[in-house]
């Protein structure tokens, strides 16, 4: 069933309420609906209902407050229309889908493991993988309501070869689905890509990729996306974890792109209590950055992925303390 959506003001669109959520349906359509995360965490959807009736998937999402459930926000990733109906929602180009979002099924072709927790996940479509490095895509893991959102950490390519640095969380059953009942061969529902937080083109100056935990994966997309340019800039890669057993980056970057002269790959530790002989960067990530960059912060072109603290510093640090100009910062907020 499809019903017809009105945004006041503004262009009309159709959601298949079978699959679809408000926003998935304006972004299917070309429309610059706002959003980050996709998933009900960021809150950057939010809208008012004019006319008509929608259901909640998650009504406890954290994207809403409670001042925001009162004035009656809504978020439209986690809405689905139950006829037609007039929302209230200020849309901007910034927003537009780069590559339209596509639906389907994606076959588990393989499953490394990197750490303890972390593992490479291999899928594989019908059609091609056509993102822009820095994209996610949103899972339906078996079991699980809902969607989760993962980035991917390789180039795009006409194979259709989507890979994913997936880390298993304590309890969450998304990525415990994931781990334990998705098996070589089988089919999971597919949806993307997303995101705004991928590789600009046409930019000369230096880019530093700031990762932490498993925002290591479109950190990863982006350096490689970045170093297959024959002109491209130097990358700085600056991969934030716990202690020596969460570290794989330098491995997954290989020896192709680190030799090359134009990537350099500093490791850092938060926890080196638990790694005795370490004896590399130490603290927060975002620290030893303005510890170690040659030149003023406001030179470089940043992209960074990682846990929500480390984006709220990460951007204290770039907007307030060094006057990086915004434009040249680059992140999509998850839960």
């Amino acid at each position: 069933m499809e019903h017809t959506i009105k945004i006041e003001g503004g262009a009309t669109f159709v959601v298949s309420t079978d699959e679809d959520t408000l926003l998935r349906g304006a972004l299917r359509a070309g429309i610059g609906m706002p959003h980050e995360c996709s998933v009900g965490g960021c809150g950057a959807c939010r809208f008012d209902l004019v006319e008509g009736d929608t259901e909640t998937l998650w009504a406890e999402a954290p994207g809403l407050s409670e001042r925001d459930r009162k004035r009656g926000k809504r978020l439209a990733c986690q809405c689905r229309p139950l006829g037609d109906c007039t929302i209230r929602v200020r849309c901007a180009d910034e927003y537009k889908p780069a590559i339209p979002p596509r639906r389907g099924l994606a076959r588990l072709e393989g499953r490394r493991q990197l750490t303890a927790d972390m593992c490479e996940f291999s899928l594989r479509t019908e059609w091609p993988a056509e993102f822009l490095a820095g994209q996610y895509a949103l899972l339906y893991p078996p079991g699980t309501e809902g969607t989760r959102a993962y980035s991917m950490a390789n180039r795009p390519n006409a194979d259709g070869l989507w890979q994913f640095v997936i880390r298993r969380v304590p309890g969450g059953r998304g990525s415990n689905a994931l781990f334990d009942q998705v098996a070589i061969g089988d089919e999971i529902p597919f949806d993307g890509p997303y995101g705004h937080a991928y590789l600009r083109d046409g930019i000369e100056r230096e880019i530093v990729c700031i990762a932490g935990g498993s925002g290591l994966a479109p950190m990863l997309s982006v350096t490689r996306g970045a170093l297959a340019r024959p002109d491209a800039p130097p990358v700085h890669f600056f991969d934030g974890v716990r202690t020596t057993a969460d570290l794989c980056g330098e491995a997954m970057l290989g020896a192709g792109l680190l030799g090359g002269g134009r990537l350099s790959y500093t490791p850092v530790l938060s926890a080196p209590g638990a790694s005795p002989d370490w004896r590399g960067a130490t603290g927060f990530v975002h620290e030893h950055i303005e510890r170690v960059l040659p030149h003023p912060l406001e030179r470089y072109e940043f992209y960074f992925a990682g846990p929500p603290p480390m984006i709220d510093a990460v951007q204290t640090l770039l907007l307030h303390q060094h006057q990086v100009p915004y434009q040249q910062i680059h992140f999509d907020r998850f839960v």
